[in-house]
């Protein structure tokens, strides 16, 4: 679908423009360490002013699991 692509896109950059590196979309995020604390809550902040919805501190590592949970969230909450 061309709207989850989109929405894939520009999830991934959001998250390369937080922690400069390349990532893959089913890339383990918080568990590999490619994402601390810190760098979640700027995506957090990102996604929020982007999108509008904000994510609950106590949800955010389990939603940053993945570029795709990310996805799913925000498609669900936007």
């Amino acid at each position: 679908m061309l709207v989850a692509e989109n929405l894939e896109t520009e999830i991934v950059a959001i998250v390369e423009s937080v922690i400069l590196k390349p990532v893959a979309a089913n890339a383990s995020l918080v568990k590999s360490g490619l994402v601390d604390s810190m760098a979640a809550v700027d995506i957090a902040l990102a996604i929020e002013e982007q999108y509008g919805c904000g994510i609950p501190a106590p949800e955010i590592a389990e939603i940053m699991e993945t570029v795709q949970s990310i996805c799913l969230y925000v498609a669900a909450h936007a």
